[in-house]
């Protein structure tokens, strides 16, 4: 395929996409990874990519819908590319593995997350870059949380000397969709073997509050684990508000030991354009900025579809950065497509390389034969790489 340099271009309701990258099929932006048609009721959820000591891309995604087994033991799919992301091949599918995360400790790939929809909570060790891995079956070599529990492939950081990542219990009072989820921190000694369950600290969770946000909060899930500008860690989680277009996220702060989650309403809501989808934030030290690809709304959208739950816009993704977790700068839009019912850019991973960022898209889009089921029911996970994204940030500070 032609290799483009796409540059940003704006006319109404669509705005070229602003990443160097392939077109995949049927035109779909980026390089597709994965393809999932829509007729099969199976859709590509959970993109996670990791970067293996050697160079090599390491992608995955799980499978969910009616025609999945998300339910009972969900299956995840692991891919690898040797050439910095311009084709990759598929390595390995997990039987039980779910809205996990892929990450590198000491050299060595990973797999922490659930088994199923509010499942157990399992750890998987690859010593071949993903081609096979651990199996789990009990607490001291990959079963760490029995019970129902919830996340997204959320960034798994280090800081003094542990690895931080959020998790949500999903056994709330209110059994509803937001409601049931309690938010909540994993830790472990960077060290530590990290199979078993006795190396791992687990927070208190802080179930949901009807009270929150004058009363139109309805859930907070998929937090992440972030080194706060003072030095502490908090876990900054995705908000449902289904009454504003002007979206925000919460920010819990866990103590020093991660043993204590602790949350001011007052002061732990913070405005996050796209804040009411899945985001990913990581601090780059050489531009002493927190970054995130989120799905804001733009102006134009909100106009057009004025009483439509913020949760649902994911056909825009833009770059924004700030320098304290409290002030979001959007800087660019990175891909936008004018429809906003069955085309989305959504639950991104992504890992700083260089003066680029590389991206893992869970990507609902026209395949030349079907239209995705809809924005949220993906049918690709597709690789993008933003160039030089800090000099975008420059142009807008």
């Amino acid at each position: 395929m032609k290799r483009l340099l796409l540059l940003l271009g704006i006319n109404f309701g669509w705005i070229i996409p602003s990443v160097s990258q392939d077109m995949g099929s049927g035109g779909v932006p980026g390089t597709v990874i994965a393809h999932q048609p829509a007729s099969t009721q199976q859709y590509i959820g959970s993109p996670s990519i990791a970067i293996l000591p050697n160079g090599d891309y390491v992608a995955s995604h799980d499978l969910f819908g009616p025609e999945s087994s998300e339910f009972v033991q969900a299956v995840t799919r692991v891919y690898r590319s040797a050439d910095k992301g311009k084709t990759w091949k598929q390595v390995s599918e997990i039987q039980g593995a779910f809205w996990s995360s892929l990450f590198v400790n000491r050299g060595t790939l990973y797999l922490l997350g659930p088994d199923r929809h509010h499942g157990t909570v399992l750890i998987r060790r690859s010593d071949d870059g993903g081609a096979t891995w651990t199996r789990p079956t009990g607490t001291e070599d990959g079963l760490l949380l029995k019970g129902m529990f919830h996340c997204a492939p959320v960034p798994v950081i280090e800081h003094n000397g542990r690895l931080w990542r959020g998790m949500e219990t999903a056994y709330g009072p209110i059994q509803e969709w937001g409601k049931r989820y309690g938010a909540m921190m994993m830790s472990a000694p960077v060290d530590a073997d990290l199979l078993k369950a006795s190396s791992w600290t687990t927070s208190n969770p802080l179930l949901y509050d009807s009270t929150y946000l004058n009363g139109n909060f309805t859930g907070w899930l998929e937090g992440n684990a972030v080194v706060a500008p003072d030095g502490g860690i908090v876990d900054i989680l995705r908000v449902d508000d289904r009454t504003t277009h002007e979206e925000k996220a919460a920010m819990v702060r866990i103590s020093a030991d991660g043993k204590v989650a602790s949350f001011d309403p007052e002061t732990g809501f913070i405005p996050f354009p796209g804040g009411s989808k899945k985001f990913a934030i990581r601090f780059d030290e050489k531009s002493g900025r927190y970054w995130t690809l989120s799905n804001s709304i733009p102006e134009a959208f909100r106009k057009q579809y004025p009483g439509r739950n913020a949760a649902s816009f994911r056909n825009t993704l833009a770059l924004m950065s700030s320098d304290d977790l409290l002030n979001w700068q959007v800087h660019e839009i990175i891909l936008q497509h004018p429809d906003v019912i069955n085309h989305g850019f959504q639950y991104v991973d992504w890992l700083i390389e260089g003066e680029d960022l590389i991206v893992a898209s869970r990507t609902a889009y026209d395949d030349g034969k079907e239209l995705a089921n809809n924005n949220h029911d993906a049918n690709f996970l597709t690789f993008h790489r933003i160039e030089g994204f800090r000099k975008k940030a420059k142009q807008t500070l």
